[in-house]
């Protein structure tokens, strides 16, 4: 039996991410910075082991300094915009995907939520929900 794969891509298709097998998190977070780079109340991330993951298309490169003090290096697509993954110096041997780049409601749930000091309020999210 063959792994699971699972692509991601940016909302116009140029830049894709396949992924093989689980993830190892999948990670709610409610920085500031989540929010300004998803223009949404959080970001999901998704994290493979980077030998698990295969990147096809064109991407331009935005660079922040995490929390820890070490750089976050965002993809994105120059075409459509969309982040799509990132490579968090914190776990060197991971990537993150943006969980809304795989565009599959069956995608497996968080299992943890970060950063809940900047969580909206009005926000709740039920964890156990697996």
């Amino acid at each position: 039996m063959s792994a699971q794969t699972r692509t991601a891509r940016c909302s116009c298709g140029q830049l894709q991410v396949e992924c093989s097998g689980e993830p190892d998190k999948v990670s709610v977070c409610h920085c500031t910075e989540c929010q300004r780079r998803t223009g949404s109340a959080f970001g999901v991330a998704v994290f493979f082991p980077k030998t698990a993951v295969q990147i096809t298309g064109d991407s331009r490169t935005y660079e922040r300094m995490g929390d820890s003090g070490l750089p976050l290096r965002h993809h994105f697509c120059p075409n459509c915009g969309s982040t799509v993954f990132w490579y968090p110096e914190r776990r060197p041997s991971h990537i993150a995907i943006a969980l809304g780049s795989f565009a599959d409601p069956a995608f497996p749930a968080p299992s943890q939520s970060v950063y809940e000091d900047s969580r909206h309020p009005w926000l709740t999210l039920d964890l156990t929900a697996r």
